[in-house]
């Protein structure tokens, strides 16, 4: 998937490639390029830079993990980083893609083994992780539920079938269906203007 990048200009190929797959403009495209290259010179953001950057749009907290499994979900062709042609694909669908597109990327974030269900152990892990992100005081999980009791119980709501999976269809029906659903399983961000 990743974008092939000459030294200072993006192919024309990939340019094409964005402006078919986005809902950017040529020029909308060509300000965000420059402004990856600004950030990442050499084309590939890495993991730190990455984590640098994401976390100006989150409270403060432990982001270690949770970045990490953005990072895993924005890396498609799970080379070890995150190319433009990625990045710009992942930026549009989180801005300008449709719910179900929005979801289904989100379901990319919890399915951490990628076979295409989220068992109990992933939820349970993700729930940790959003957990620790969370500032003491504006904690989504309430006290009285551990984040493995809540995950529990989301999981019950998400497998509709019960067969110990929730398929991206499954995930997707139960946050459209339950909006409260998707709230408890975001972390808690602050307004984030980055490009």
């Amino acid at each position: 998937m990743g974008a092939k990048i000459s030294r200072d200009r993006l192919l024309k190929e990939d340019l094409e490639f964005l402006k078919v797959n986005t809902h950017y403009t040529e020029d909308i495209i060509l300000d965000w390029y420059r402004g990856f290259k600004k950030d990442c010179p050499d084309g590939k953001l890495n993991p730190d830079s990455f984590m640098k950057i994401y976390s100006q749009c989150f409270q403060k907290g432990n982001l270690t993990e949770f970045c990490d499994h953005v990072f895993r979900t924005f890396d498609t062709d799970r080379n070890g980083f995150i190319d433009f042609k990625e990045f710009l694909l992942a930026m549009d669908v989180t801005s300008s893609g449709t719910p179900e597109d929005k979801l289904s990327l989100f379901f990319s974030l919890f399915d951490v083994d990628g076979n295409g269900w989220i068992d109990q152990e992933e939820l349970t892990n993700l729930m940790k992780c959003i957990q620790n992100m969370a500032d003491l005081g504006k904690t989504k999980l309430e006290l009285s539920e551990s984040p493995e009791e809540k995950a529990q119980e989301i999981f019950k709501k998400m497998d509709m079938n019960s067969d110990g999976r929730v398929t991206k269809d499954e995930f997707i029906r139960a946050c459209v269906v339950d909006r409260e659903l998707l709230s408890v399983l975001t972390p808690p961000s602050t307004d984030c203007h980055i490009q």
